[in-house]
């Protein structure tokens, strides 16, 4: 099969486009001959993750496609149905955090840049109907995190108050069309005068310059929840825009790991602060069930060949796209 695969140096340098071989098909799994994939953030981090020393890795976590094989003792779905894959490997039920055993497909087994992939059954889910191949191909991985850090952490309620700072990513904008689906108030802010207004046209309700004084453009106004995936550049920044009793919940750090807080402000004001990250098989289908109800399609990009994954990986790098990249898989 044709595939994206990192082998070798760590970085871009070791991502290759070539042959490898297919994986056979076990007791309990199915064959997806995929149609579209989905490029996140993660995809970066494997580059750095995976060993120089292992074998070659098939990148990517999303994707979508036709059931052509079926192992033995699988029930749940059968050859030729369309589905999504689900990202999270061993996280059933909505639990407080994953199991031990919870692994993402893209690593350590091999992921959704190619042209099939081999995964347990229950990872195979049924395609929203409404949705095209590229769209689906993107959803599952973006909007399961939106979903959990929104609904599961967050308990969002109609009439809040919600802040999404950087505006831009795959989860931003679900997290932006979820809340706005929910009858939440959104406010959102990045540094692009382009994306500001694109996330405006998306339903947005204010857009704040990134760089801005926050407090200024807010005139005052606090927010009930903060979902905060930038990281050090601006988590400060969002605490100080939070009610008191209000709920920030974190799930990203493309701008920096570590922050120093200030702890009497967060207890004296009775704030919470969550950590989140993807979502169980559960919240999976619950955030499906939400998509079909309201209609929502991701919000889309770009979509590449898989051939030309260098384009695709270095917009992703220099976070140039709103919303999700997509590869659009032809055999």
């Amino acid at each position: 099969m044709k595939a994206v695969y990192h082998e070798g140096p760590k970085g871009m340098t070791g991502l290759t486009y070539g042959e490898l071989a297919q994986t056979e098909v076990k007791a309990g799994e199915v064959r997806i001959s995929l149609k579209a994939a989905g490029l996140n953030h993660r995809d970066l981090f494997v580059l750095t993750r995976h060993s120089e020393d292992d074998p070659a890795l098939v990148v990517g976590s999303d994707g979508a496609g036709i059931v052509d094989e079926v192992g033995e003792g699988v029930t749940n779905v059968k050859k030729g149905d369309e589905v999504i894959v689900n990202p999270g490997i061993n996280w059933k039920h909505n639990t407080d955090a994953p199991p031990p055993e919870f692994d993402i497909v893209g690593l350590p087994g091999h992921g959704t840049f190619a042209e099939s992939i081999v995964l347990p059954a229950e990872n195979a889910v049924k395609k929203p109907v409404h949705l095209s191949w590229d769209e689906a191909g993107v959803v599952a991985l973006a909007g399961l995190t939106a979903y959990r850090a929104l609904f599961t952490r967050g308990q969002v309620k109609e009439g809040q108050k919600v802040l999404i700072p950087g505006i831009g990513s795959g989860v931003a904008t679900f997290l932006l069309q979820f809340a706005k689906a929910a009858g939440a108030t959104v406010y959102v802010t990045s540094r692009s005068e382009e994306k500001r207004q694109k996330a405006l046209e998306l339903g947005a309700d204010y857009a704040l310059d990134s760089e801005g004084d926050w407090e200024d453009a807010l005139e005052g106004t606090k927010m009930d929840l903060v979902i905060e995936c930038v990281g050090a550049a601006t988590f400060n920044k969002s605490l100080k825009q939070l009610r008191k009793g209000g709920t920030i919940v974190t799930f990203g750090a493309s701008a920096g790991d570590e922050v120093t807080i200030n702890l009497r402000d967060l207890f004296y004001g009775q704030q919470n602060l969550l950590g989140s990250t993807m979502g169980s098989a559960e919240e999976l289908d619950e955030m499906i069930s939400f998509i079909e109800k309201h209609q929502i399609r991701p919000v889309m990009d770009q979509v590449y060949d898989l051939k030309d994954y260098k384009a695709a990986f270095e917009r992703i790098e220099k976070a140039e796209q709103l919303g999700k990249i997509g590869f659009s898989i032809s055999k």
